[in-house]
């Protein structure tokens, strides 16, 4: 029988709030509940907005709430050669192009169509650039023009044919990759993404029960297109429900009342904020 392996991956862009402990105690307790692993994951591959004293403060608010997870503790900075070895064998395969838009740009391209496209996670790319001529893209990358890198969705759908992931409360779901247009796989700035970082990690480590938020649930149906491309293995997913505030909305970085320092400094302790999270009985 498969090892249960589950993870929390936080980015370190500002303090942990309860929303984050319930997304911890959540994966903690599908682990547990298998006598499985439970992995802590840094994704730091946003330079602009990570710092290192978040990357401490995490850590210092997992071991607050009497977490304890395997080392060593995988953080995405240190393996961009894992990540460029990926896009590597997408561009191999032919299912990613350089796309040299700037944002102005894309949003000029949908005003000029007409209409603006709506995705799952915003405006659609219109993929200008998927039509250049490869003469046209090798000149552009020649020049040293900035781009980043995005994948066909179309072509890779094509290619791998009908898929579907299997979620422990939404049952097996039909992948629809194309509604969120061709997504970028490789930043400008880092050579790589959100998306490819996630199933590379999630593959390397052994990762066999993805746990997040359900607002990641539309990601996974791209998630499950570059496993297949990549050749990676396909965990089963949980994506569980979002903690909000007393205004409905799910809490955010923003919601500073609401970080785990706070709820600390304000006298609360580490059993009373387990307790808040809906998990009292969750140590490790």
């Amino acid at each position: 029988m498969k090892e249960t392996v589950t993870r929390f991956a936080p980015s370190p862009t500002g303090r942990l709030h309860l929303g984050h402990a319930y997304s911890a105690f959540f994966a903690v307790e599908i682990a547990r509940a298998a006598a499985g692993r439970f992995l802590l994951r840094i994704e730091d591959i946003d330079r602009t907005r990570c710092r290192p004293e978040f990357e401490g403060a995490i850590l210092e608010d997992m071991a607050w709430l009497g977490l304890v997870w395997e080392e060593p503790v995988r953080r995405q900075s240190d393996h961009l050669t894992d990540y460029r070895a990926a896009l590597d064998r997408l561009l191999d395969i032919g299912v990613v192009y350089p796309c040299f838009c700037t944002r102005k740009d894309i949003q000029r391209e949908i005003e000029r169509a007409g209409h603006a496209p709506h995705g799952r996670e915003g405006l659609i790319y219109p993929g200008t650039c998927r039509e250049l001529a490869d003469s046209e893209r090798r000149a552009q990358m020649a020049s040293g023009k900035s781009h980043a890198m995005r994948l066909d969705v179309g072509q890779a759908s094509a290619r791998c044919g009908p898929l579907y992931f299997e979620d422990r409360a939404w049952g097996r779901i039909a992948v629809d990759p194309l509604g969120d247009g061709d997504v970028v796989v490789a930043r400008k700035d880092i050579g790589t993404s959100y998306h490819l970082s996630v199933v590379v990690d999630d593959a390397l480590q052994g990762v066999s029960c993805v746990t997040r938020g359900k607002d990641l649930l539309d990601a996974t149906h791209i998630h499950r297109l570059l496993q297949t491309l990549l050749d990676l293995p396909a965990p089963e997913y949980a994506h569980h429900e979002l903690m909000v505030g007393r205004d409905g909305k799910r809490l955010a970085k923003r919601d500073k009342a609401m970080t785990l320092a706070a709820l600390r400094q304000s006298g609360q302790t580490s059993a009373m904020v387990r307790a808040l999270a809906g998990y009292p009985d969750c140590k490790a």
